[in-house]
């Protein structure tokens, strides 16, 4: 039932937001994402309880992610496990530009080397963070590593776009 729900507020999110329009330059306009609902959404998705997942900044965010706090950003939210051995970090960033978020891009992807160069010290997080994945979709990039919900995290950030 939770999932139905799920992708109900998936499909009504992405008719509420548009399907992008046609600029009067000819280009096309990206649909504006509400970063909070999706992660919103993701958290829902994998039945995560109040207070499980905390979001980081500051100095801690500067530590995981210190390209990505060099780059301008509209909007960012970075989530991981409050108290957990599990692989659940989940950064959703929206960029001003697509340049800006090519940088994003190469960011998250560096967060991801550095876990597998010697980060990320156990097996079983090793094996997760070599599923984890960058996805881009125009100025929106995400970095979603999960060791038990890395598809389900991966498609609700698909369905936005």
């Amino acid at each position: 039932m939770k999932k139905r729900a799920v992708w109900i507020l998936a499909a009504l999110l992405a008719l509420a937001s548009g399907c992008g329009g046609q600029r009067e330059d000819g280009g096309t306009e990206e649909a504006e994402v509400s970063l909070s609902a999706l992660y919103a959404g993701m958290e829902e998705a994998c039945g995560w309880e109040e207070g499980y997942m905390t979001g980081i900044e500051g100095e801690l965010l500067e530590e995981y992610y210190p390209e990505l706090c060099e780059i301008p950003v509209a909007h960012l939210i970075v989530q991981v496990p409050a108290m957990s051995s599990d692989v659940n970090e989940i950064a959703l960033v929206q960029c001003g530009t697509e340049e800006d978020a090519e940088r994003a891009e190469e960011a998250l992807q560096a967060r991801i080397d550095r876990q597998l160069d010697g980060g990320a010290w156990y097996p079983e997080t090793q094996a997760a963070w070599e599923k984890a994945k960058v996805l881009r979709e125009g100025t929106y990039a995400a970095l979603i590593a999960s060791g038990a919900y890395q598809e389900t995290l991966e498609e609700q950030f698909r369905l936005q776009f």
